[in-house]
């Protein structure tokens, strides 16, 4: 069969497709099926079917969940091409659980309940029966092709800034620096999607997984798995809502824990907070003038030397002792986040001593100490150019102890709270204790960085286990919470900073903050202010943060007065969101909830990405434009303005006309 090569993936050309070779055979409820490529392993689920290579991937602890298969039975029919075999299993809810396999070339049907849920593409080409091979491998990858019908929706993929419907699209799950939020480069990526029509895909791997959602070169009937690993381990999700694909998903990868309570309030930072005295006098600026504030941030440059960092220490230049300092706020009444990255500067003694002892990520072409060397484009006048540095390997058991312990003090001295940012620089000459190298170690970074952070919070912190972080992958959700780093402080990064975190939540981690103002870019807009913070109010955590003060006040004084306005309004709904965050870490239901994951019987409602639901009961439309329009969509039903009480129909789309005090909010009747 031949398989088609496309310019965008040349690849392909080189891809031997999979055929049956033999009769499969069941054992211990594995059916394996032998073919060209290998013995393939499938096996039935609760949640639907799993689909494995002979060797296993490398897992890193993205699997916390059960994943026994259901006892099986096994039954063959045909000759030759027309050869199949079927599998079948009940599950304890009395479904019926079927999976059909061809041979010639090797090809599968998924059902449930005689309910078709996912297989091989119908797509076909005028001389072969597959346009796009269904199976198959080139020595480090794996190609693996599935139906997609000429108008279904696919959702998912990681935190994306784009449009929220996948169709269309080429995404790859690969973690970057993205440095905003203006294109398909994301912080966070897990190669899990789901359809409302009632299926789910999930590759179970640490490595890059380029995703053609009929995307138009490949072919607009198939959704295209193109697998940068030498193994094979796919899930096919069952589900018949957004909510059930969710469900099902974080039952394998993990639910977020309820963060604490102290948690959802507001957290105050920029980059940067010079010195004592600058963060004494805010703290105080804010406590005068009565703005709710739960946190306060100590972020980079504020606590650490740029020249020397990171290493646990304070800069002795500006804080010989940090304690009068943190002292001071704690009397305040706030707490206190610090930040952190993975990285120690080659001018701090620290990186020998780690080099010496074989913690940090080696190079793989002369055996030494990695010496990242950063980008000097991004960096100016207030993020200074940073020096050559190590990055911790958190696969060696003894350094990743040590990166956790070291917390102790900075937790013993009173701060409460991790941002742990960054995660995104491994590349392909790095190498890890374990093996681990290149793609293969880039996207679990992440993972493990966060995991050591959340578990240095979990034994020292007094106040109950919290971090933020930027970088993601599957499994990243266990850890709260995360950030939508670095989005452009103008109209289309609200968009885009709001889209990315709906994306997140439909993708299974529950709890997200923006930069409310944006965080580069800044033109001291107070009605882009004003909005991104209305919007803000109605996310799991709310953060002010930027390049440059992000205090209301320091937008003018009408600024001031709204935005005190939303700050209130979001202490008075405090109680509301405390009952939806623990239904999000009950659920894997995120926070926001976009309307295909809201109103799964509505589909006219799955149009408007831009809005939705806060929990169960509260519908939210945030204005993404200085001229106050924002056009809504109330589902069926009897509907009130949530500052007024006021009556508003239901069934129907709203174009609204908002002065800047008013926020589109709906509750219902």
């Amino acid at each position: 069969m031949q398989t088609v090569l496309d310019p965008v993936a040349p690849h392909w050309g080189r891809m031997a497709p999979a055929r049956v070779e033999g009769t499969p055979t069941l054992s211990a409820d594995v059916l394996n099926v032998p073919t060209s490529l290998g013995v393939l392993r499938i096996t039935l689920h609760e949640y639907g079917m799993r689909l494995r290579s002979q060797k296993d991937v490398r897992d890193y602890g993205i699997l916390c969940g059960d994943a026994s298969p259901l006892s099986t039975t096994l039954s063959h029919h045909g000759e030759g091409d027309g050869a199949t075999s079927r599998l079948e299993a009940v599950a304890a809810d009395g479904a019926r659980l079927v999976v059909t396999i061809g041979h010639a070339p090797f090809n599968f049907a998924f059902h449930r309940d005689g309910r078709f849920i996912q297989g091989s593409p119908s797509d076909g080409h005028f001389v072969r029966r597959f346009r796009l091979p269904p199976l198959a491998r080139h020595d480090d990858r794996w190609l693996l092709t599935l139906e997609l019908g000429p108008s279904t929706s696919v959702y998912g993929l990681g935190e994306k800034s784009g449009q929220l419907d996948r169709r269309g699209q080429l995404i790859r799950s690969y973690n970057r620096d993205a440095l905003g939020l203006n294109a398909e480069w994301s912080y966070k990526n897990a190669p899990f999607a789901w359809s409302p029509e009632g299926w789910g895909a999930f590759v179970h791997t640490p490595a890059p997984v380029t995703h053609g959602v009929g995307f138009g070169p490949w072919s607009q009937r198939a959704y295209v798995l193109d697998i940068e690993d030498s193994a094979l381990d796919v899930f096919i999700f069952s589900g018949s809502t957004g909510a059930d694909q969710l469900a099902q998903y974080t039952s394998l990868t993990g639910r977020a824990p309820t963060p604490p309570d102290w948690s959802l309030g507001v957290i105050l930072s920029k980059a940067y907070y010079k010195d004592s005295e600058e963060i004494l006098s805010v703290a105080r600026e804010v406590r005068r003038r009565g703005m709710p504030c739960e946190v306060i941030t100590f972020d980079g440059r504020a606590w650490q030397d740029t020249d020397t960092r990171f290493a646990f220490e304070w800069c002795p230049k500006r804080y010989p002792d940090p304690r009068p300092t943190v002292d001071a706020l704690r009397e305040m009444g706030f707490r206190i986040c610090v930040w952190e990255y993975p990285l120690i500067s080659v001018r701090n003694p620290l990186f020998k001593t780690l080099a010496d002892k074989g913690w940090l990520i080696r190079d793989s072409r002369t055996g030494e100490a990695y010496r990242y060397a950063w980008d000097p484009e991004p960096f100016g006048a207030v993020l200074t150019q940073l020096p050559d540095s190590g990055l911790l390997d958190f696969t060696h058991p003894e350094a990743y102890a040590w990166w956790r312990d070291q917390h102790k003090a900075l937790f013993d001295l009173g701060i409460d709270m991790i941002k742990a940012d960054f995660g995104e620089q491994i590349e392909e000459h790095m190498v890890a204790s374990d093996g681990s190298s290149g793609d293969a170690l880039h996207n679990i970074y992440a993972l493990l960085y966060n995991r050591c952070v959340y578990e240095a919070a979990e034994r020292y912190s007094r106040n109950g286990p919290f971090l933020f972080s930027r970088a993601g992958w599957s499994g990243s959700q266990r850890y709260p919470s995360q950030w939508g780093g670095d989005p452009q402080a103008d109209w289309g990064g609200l968009a885009g900073n709001l889209r990315s975190g709906l994306s997140w939540g439909l993708t299974g981690a529950p709890f997200y903050a923006t930069d409310v103002g944006g965080f580069y870019g800044d033109q001291r807009d107070p009605v882009l202010y004003v909005r991104w913070l209305q919007a803000a109010v109605f996310s799991a955590h709310l953060r002010l943060h930027g390049i440059g003060a992000r205090e209301p006040w320091s937008y003018g004084p009408e600024a001031e007065k709204l935005a005190s306005q939303a700050l209130d309004l979001r202490e008075r709904l405090r109680p509301y969101l405390q009952t939806v965050v623990a239904q999000a870490s009950a659920t894997g239901l995120p926070v926001q909830r976009p309307m295909v994951l809201a109103c799964p019987e509505d589909k006219l409602s799955w149009a408007f990405e831009d809005q939705f639901f806060f929990g169960d009961e509260i519908l939210v439309a945030p204005c993404l434009n200085p001229e106050g329009r924002v056009t809504v969509y109330l589902p069926q039903g009897h509907w009130q303005w949530l500052d007024s009480g006021e009556h508003i129909a239901g069934g129907q789309v709203h174009e609204l006309q908002l002065p800047l005090a008013r926020i589109a909010a709906f509750r219902r009747a």
